[in-house]
């Protein structure tokens, strides 16, 4: 069994987001799994990186405690809606603070290769995203926001990512086509490994 921590990344929980990680959360509890949540909208976190890297903020203690739940995951599952081709502000403000040097990578010295010591290896991720448009769209562009935090911030970081999901049109759908997302989530979430 996996410890399993799901990251939702829409400010909103009542959300379909918010619907799409209590799914994962329920599926996966159901399935023998350890899952905790968080729901970044309920977090009290100044997200702004004030300083840079020059000099790293005082962390909150919701921040404290969510670096404790992701060195705790084997498994990290993220969950936001694409907005403007990329993950929410809210989202990119809880890496930009949480996701540290010190606490996830850390620069080499005299290193030929830009890649860092990387903390957060041999964990996984799972990246779920609803687009408001076809999800073919998205395909055809490269799917921005994915690459960014697949790439730019898990890879970097040591985490492999398995599995990309992009649910949508979420505009308009109706109730079936939600239950039936939900059900596909459900499924994947009791076979996690």
């Amino acid at each position: 069994m996996s410890n399993i921590l799901i990251i939702l990344g829409h400010p909103d929980k009542k959300s379909f987001n918010g619907a799409i990680a209590a799914a994962y959360y329920q599926a996966a509890k159901k399935a023998g799994h350890s899952a905790e949540q968080i729901n970044l909208g309920d977090l009290k976190f100044d997200p702004v990186l004030r300083h840079g890297y020059k000099k790293i903020q005082k962390l909150e203690p919701d921040l404290v405690n969510a670096q404790q739940k992701i060195k705790w995951a084997d498994f990290l599952v993220f969950v936001f809606p694409t907005w403007w081709f990329n993950y929410p502000a809210i989202l990119k403000g809880f890496i930009d603070r949480a996701i540290l040097p010190g606490f996830a990578f850390k620069y080499k010295e005299k290193s030929f290769l830009p890649l860092p010591e990387r903390y957060l290896k041999g964990k996984k991720s799972i990246l779920i995203t609803t687009v408001d448009g076809s999800p073919w769209f998205y395909r055809f562009l490269g799917h921005p926001g994915l690459k960014s935090l697949k790439t730019g911030v898990l890879f970097f970081c040591g985490v492999k990512t398995s599995k990309q999901i992009v649910l949508g049109p979420v505009k308009n759908s109706s109730p079936a086509k939600r239950k039936k997302w939900l059900g596909k989530i459900a499924k994947m979430a009791q076979k996690i490994n």
